[in-house]
């Protein structure tokens, strides 16, 4: 795989749907996205997309994230799946209708975890498509653990792992706010940007920064925080920029200059 360095690209639930509703998809942005993604024209591209108001407030309302410990919990588990697929088939309609070859990849179907982190990945399906040149969608999930009984795999741990195992290129994570604050930047009218972090710099923000205010059962930015950095400590350059504000995730994947954070080991 080594010979492919994938880029990857994160796609925030806040992004593509509103966070303060529920199954509110945000259809306008996700045409945007599609359009930037296939005009920037990016080879060895995979995407992973979050589940903001489709995946979230369903997982938290029957305690997916705590695993198995009632029967009523399973409806629960198939519905914040199939909501996630219902999410992604939004996506993948509109990167497909815009001729961009996107297959969507489910986590639930090849992951695996204990105790919420990522056990088993069966890679094969994703290498492939890769060689060939396909464009592979994935997301964050309810998927099966192998002591929890299941648990949500955040599109955060998804893109790390990846990242660390396909030996990524890059990542580029888009989100709703201008990169990463000292402080929430919709609470804090004075939360300080950081255009550039380090990795020790990274280490010391897991202390600061506190959880997301809106529904998030997967840890908000302090979560972001805490699965990036592996991804980081190989190497692994991480930019955060804004993807409701159009054209910045366009020239991010295009290696152009773009407000935003930049994660370097050093």
């Amino acid at each position: 795989m080594s010979e492919l360095r994938p880029a990857i690209l994160k796609i925030g639930g806040s992004v593509i749907t509103d966070k303060s509703g529920e199954l509110a998809a945000r259809t306008q942005d996700i045409a945007r996205l599609a359009e930037e993604i296939q005009n920037a024209n990016v080879r060895n591209l995979i995407i992973v997309h979050g589940g903001g108001s489709f995946g979230h407030p369903i997982a938290q309302k029957y305690a997916i994230n705590i695993g198995f410990k009632e029967e009523n919990q399973k409806v629960g588990f198939a519905e914040t799946h199939h909501m996630m697929t219902v999410l992604n088939g939004l996506l993948m309609d509109a990167l497909i209708w815009r001729g961009i070859p996107a297959v969507s990849v489910t986590p639930s179907s090849c992951i695996v975890t204990k105790k919420g982190r990522i056990q088993c990945f069966e890679k094969a399906p994703l290498t492939s498509m890769l060689r060939m040149g396909f464009l592979p969608v994935m997301y964050g999930d309810a998927v099966l653990d192998t002591e929890m009984g299941f648990a949500i795999l955040s599109g955060d741990q998804l893109i790390s792992y990846i990242a660390a195992n396909f030996n990524a290129e890059r990542i580029i994570i888009g989100v709703d706010v201008d990169g990463l604050y000292d402080t929430d930047p919709k609470i804090e009218k004075n939360a300080k940007i950081f255009t550039h972090l380090t990795l020790n710099e990274l280490k010391k923000l897991q202390n600061k920064l506190g959880k997301s205010t809106s529904c998030d059962v997967t840890g908000g930015m302090f979560g972001k925080i805490v699965e990036l950095i592996p991804a980081v400590e190989k190497e692994i350059p991480i930019t955060i920029v804004n993807a409701t504000k159009p054209n910045y995730v366009y020239k991010a994947l295009k290696k152009e200059k773009v407000q935003g954070t930049l994660i370097e080991k050093e």
